[in-house]
């Protein structure tokens, strides 16, 4: 079925054809994203940091997927080493059977986001995690991600947002598992957006 657009004139008599929607209507350019560093796990480790993240950027996004020594366990992060109570997070979760939601205000890190790994080994989670104005100094930083994993049926599916509250820009980033090791093949790759 064709679709024919009309211009918006000043009167009906003053209307321009279209044979797309897209014709007549200003350009749209995504956001740009270019990849500052990449990650991948060698051996069981604690953590992974990234270091001296550039200010060039509008925001930044963290896509990952981990498997951990311990299964199912969250995996949560620190920035610019603020180990103190100034974080907050909430998260909405889903089995495929039933929904949760769950916030923590005094947590010393950032949790929820970063997805949970899988129950037994070589079962990986996968997230991806925007850090929204990360080098803005008036206000503090806002995180939302999308989570998932799988476990031969028996997956969970995670939104959550968090809140570091600090108006410092972050210049580094820990992610690590709440407790265990980061199992081999991890990755973690970290992306500057541009407006």
């Amino acid at each position: 079925m064709a679709i024919t657009k009309l211009s918006s004139g000043s009167s009906f008599t003053n209307l321009t054809k279209y044979d797309s929607f897209l014709a007549g209507n200003p350009s749209y350019s995504p956001p740009s994203y270019d990849s500052i560093a990449t990650v991948t796990v060698g051996g069981a480790t604690g953590y992974v940091e990234f270091t001296s993240i550039p200010s060039t950027y509008t925001d930044l996004q963290i896509r990952l997927i981990n498997d951990t020594s311990a299964g199912d366990i969250n995996i949560r992060a620190q920035f610019n080493g603020d180990t103190g109570s100034n974080y907050s997070w909430h998260t909405l979760y889903g089995t495929g059977t039933n929904a949760y939601s769950d916030f923590n205000g005094v947590s010393s890190t950032y949790y929820g986001s970063f997805s949970r790994g899988g129950n037994g080994s070589g079962i990986f989670g996968a997230s991806i995690v925007d850090i929204l104005d990360y080098k803005n100094t008036n206000k503090y930083k806002t995180i939302r991600s999308l989570s998932g994993k799988d476990s031969n049926g028996g997956g969970i599916l995670w939104l959550s947002s968090g809140l570091w509250q600090s108006t410092t820009a972050i210049s580094s980033i820990k992610i690590f598992p709440e407790s265990a090791n980061l199992n081999q093949y991890s990755k973690f790759a970290l992306y500057g957006i541009k407006g």
